[in-house]
């Protein structure tokens, strides 16, 4: 095992995003992160899993962006592979629906985990990100 310094400046404590579906199944290593996305139809739905924190979050932030703007409606967003999301993470998401409603667009989280989920319910926004405004983009 590593001890904390030496797992800091692992390339693998970098992350990696995906957009081409082959993040694989199964568990992550410990601070990785992995997208995949393809376009269904006017909807583009992505796929997050490992670890979502302040590191991830900026590359995330990047990746799902361009998936918005390449949609046509808008992202589903399967968070059910998350086994940790912290308030940056949050922010992400936050961020991402603000510019879905610029663009006319929704954001819709489909599905969330355990980590997720208690997040969204802890700060009360399971609603927004999960419920029929984030299908309808309407407040």
């Amino acid at each position: 095992m590593q001890k904390p310094a030496e797992y800091n400046k692992s390339p693998m404590a970098r992350g990696c995003l995906l957009r081409d579906g082959t993040s694989g199944r199964g568990p992550l290593p410990p601070g990785r992160l992995t997208v995949s996305y393809t376009s269904a139809g006017p909807r583009t739905r992505a796929t997050v899993r490992g670890e979502l924190d302040l590191n991830a979050g900026r590359r995330l932030h990047h990746t799902l962006h361009r998936a918005l703007t390449g949609s046509t409606e808008g992202l589903d967003l399967d968070l059910s592979g998350l086994s940790f999301c912290d308030c940056a993470g949050l922010n992400v998401l936050l961020d991402l629906r603000r510019q879905a409603l610029r663009q006319h667009k929704t954001l819709a989280v489909t599905a969330a985990g355990p980590a997720v989920g208690r997040l969204l319910d802890l700060i009360g926004a399971r609603e927004l990100l999960t419920g029929p405004r984030a299908r309808s983009g309407r407040p």
